[in-house]
């Protein structure tokens, strides 16, 4: 049986502010993030079926991820529970998430790779994750680091 990995790439913009970084990121700024998804499996052998020859359409991985990650995260402002923020989540009219974590990249990542696994199709994997904060750094997870 043949295992395959595919990757699909996805962006949004998230606010954050983390409460005892000792530099400027204990303000609140921003991001474009880019996530990149790793699944993997074995290609489906079904003539006739319309995923035959893939291990998920694309469209469906994207369907997936939009609506349990980007449609989430995408344009909110996002902050520990432990941030004085947490309690003014009226006062700021905004989307916010508030994380019982504080919302690093590191952080932010486990969480993602946790909600899509138990939301991934059972005849596929999720691999690994990449999430880039900007242009020159990014966390990644593995499965096989951490299963």
């Amino acid at each position: 049986m043949t295992i395959i990995r595919i990757t699909k790439a996805f962006n949004f913009e998230m606010a954050h502010s983390l409460k005892d970084h000792d530099g400027p990121c204990r303000n609140i700024h921003g991001h474009t993030y880019e996530l990149f998804v790793t699944i993997s499996g074995s290609p489906r052998r079904e003539e006739g079926h319309p995923a035959n020859g893939m291990l998920i359409d694309f469209k469906t991985l994207k369907d997936i991820v939009n609506k349990h990650i980007v449609q989430k995260y995408d344009h909110a402002f996002v902050v520990s529970n432990r941030s004085p923020w947490a309690d003014n989540a009226q006062a700021m009219h905004s989307k916010m998430i508030v994380l019982p974590f504080e919302p690093t990249s590191e952080n932010l990542i486990n969480e993602f790779a946790g909600i899509l696994k138990k939301v991934l199709p059972p005849e596929v994997s999720l691999h690994s994750l990449r999430l880039r904060e900007t242009t020159t750094a990014y966390a990644e997870w593995y499965a096989e680091d951490n299963d």
